[in-house]
This record gives C-alpha cells, sequence and structure tokens, in this order.
C-alpha cells in the first residue's frame, strides 16, 4: 500500500489545506493547475483506480459513491475523470431521471436500491436519494412533512447499507456564486454543453440560498459518524478532481492485487489466408 499512498500524496496533502472552513468559502488563493500538471497527477491516480477496481473484483467488495452539489459544480466531470479508465462494468455510474408516475407511489428511497452494488462492483450515484432534501424540497415536488420524514429515515437506511457490507462514500461538490454563474453561461454559449443546461438549471441558479438553506438541513441532519459528508471546493475543477479521487483512494483499504506478468503470445501465421476481393466500404477519410 505504500506505493499507492506515495501515488496519492500530492492530491491528498491539497485537500488537507483549509479542511475546516466553511461551504462556499473561496479555496484560499491557488494558482490553477497547468494541464501537463494535471494529467500526470491524474495518471497516477487512474493506475490506484484500476488496482482499487482489480481488488473489488477479487474480493467481491461493495463500494456505493454518492456524488451531489450545486448545478454547475462539476459532478459529471468528475465521474468521468474517475470512470474514463477503469471498466463500465464494474464502475457503474447511476443517473435517474424524474420518477415515473408509478415511482411517485413507492416509499421513496425504493426506486434506488435495487442500484446498489453487488459483490465486485462500484457504483457512482450522480444525484442520489438527497433529490429529496435537495431540488425537491426547493422546488416544492414534496412537502415539508415528507423531507422530514426523509431526515428521520436516511440515516437508518445508510445504517442498514453500511451494516450489509457496502462502503458507503458522500461527496458534496461545493461551488462558489460567481464560478457557477460563469459556468452556466458557458453552456449556454457552447454548442456542446447546452444540453447540460435544463430549465430546473435556470430555476435552481435563481435560488441559490434556498439551496444553500437545504444544503444546511441536509448536513445537519445526514451527516453521520457512520456515512459522513465529505465536502470538496470545485471552482478549480482540475483541483477538486484530484483531491476527490485522492480522498476516495484514502478511504477505501484495497490492496494491489498479485498479476501475472503480460507477454504477447506469437501470432498464427496466414496459412493460405488472403484478403477477400469483395469490395470493402471504409469510412470516408475527412481529417
Amino acid at each position: 500500500m505504500a506505493e499507492a499512498k506515495t501515488a496519492k500524496s500530492s492530491a491528498s496533502s491539497k485537500l488537507a489545506d483549509g479542511a475546516r472552513d466553511k461551504p462556499g468559502e473561496p479555496a484560499g488563493g491557488q494558482e490553477p493547475l497547468t494541464n501537463k500538471a494535471y494529467e500526470k497527477e491524474l495518471k497516477s491516480l487512474h493506475v490506484e483506480l484500476v488496482k482499487l477496481q482489480e481488488w473489488v473484483v477479487k474480493t467481491g467488495a461493495k463500494v456505493c459513491i454518492v456524488f451531489e452539489g450545486r448545478d454547475g459544480a462539476g459532478k459529471g466531470g468528475t465521474i468521468k475523470a474517475i470512470t474514463e479508465r477503469v471498466s463500465p462494468r464494474v464502475f457503474r455510474v447511476i443517473a435517474l431521471p424524474a420518477p415515473t408516475e408509478r415511482e411517485k407511489t413507492q416509499m421513496y428511497v425504493q426506486r434506488y436500491l435495487p442500484h446498489l452494488p453487488a459483490a465486485g462492483e462500484i457504483v457512482l450515484f450522480d444525484r442520489s436519494w438527497y433529490n429529496r432534501a435537495g431540488v425537491e424540497r426547493v422546488m416544492g415536488f414534496c412537502t415539508e412533512q415528507q423531507v422530514h420524514d426523509f431526515f428521520k429515515g436516511v440515516p437508518l437506511i445508510e445504517r442498514a447499507i453500511i451494516h450489509s457490507g457496502v462502503i458507503l462514500l458522500k461527496y458534496w461538490l461545493e461551488v462558489s456564486e460567481e464560478e457557477q454563474t460563469r459556468r452556466l453561461e458557458a453552456r449556454i454559449n457552447d454548442g456542446r454543453k447546452i444540453w447540460k443546461l435544463s430549465p430546473m438549471d435556470l430555476l435552481s441558479y435563481s435560488r441559490w440560498y434556498d439551496y444553500s438553506r437545504a444544503r444546511d438541513d441536509m448536513f445537519a441532519a445526514t451527516d453521520t459518524d457512520e456515512a459522513p459528508w465529505h465536502v470538496v471546493r470545485s471552482d478549480d475543477k482540475k483541483r477538486a478532481r484530484l483531491n476527490l479521487i485522492a480522498h476516495l483512494l484514502d478511504s477505501i483499504p484495497y490492496q494491489p492485487m498479485p498479476r501475472e506478468k503480460v507477454k504477447l503470445p506469437k501470432r498464427q501465421k496466414p496459412e493460405g489466408y488472403r484478403q477477400p476481393d469483395r469490395p470493402i466500404r471504409y469510412v470516408p477519410q475527412k481529417y
């Protein structure tokens, strides 16, 4: 594990800086990371994520990671950074749509429970059951009594999840007002990102302090010793991703698994094989 600790040391130390500050406060005046420095750190962390993957598969461990935060806080980009070099069969991303009419009649957390990890899986929730504490509450999609019941019940449910053998990690990505504005405006003007800007995003943008109050109530009710919230400053996307991944790796007691040395075998001889004479429809080379 010493090797893993070395690979994560720089990002972990950055995470520790200002860890006691309040959500929403700016991140201590650090210069943005260069792309070169970011890619170097991310590559080391990707190697560790592959080791984590192998450990989860071979030991049958179960890991559930919850990602919450304001619109534009960087949840999707962070999840992509985690999953881009690992197997989607092990790292499963869950991003549920709005509930159906049938799901609205179910026990609230019922539609989330089937997606919890089985042995050998890591599940990443891009928003989760905490929708009730955030968007549903602020936008009036549920009653205050339902929110109260949720706050009473969710610590018990998370305790049951943990006692079933699941490693549960909860992350809140916090972005400043100014940076959120910059990112949402960038979505308006970028054809690659306009799909990320929904009518709900625009409504939530106008209710910054309603969301702040909802976040504070959520932390007060659900930040428990068994399932604590970990807040990540995300104004600097690169640092946020590195810090979160490093913390994730430090929070799971994985070990590098023994692996046989890989050597490519010799290719077979053609034994009379020839390319067919029929025309092949190649994609035009426009670039």
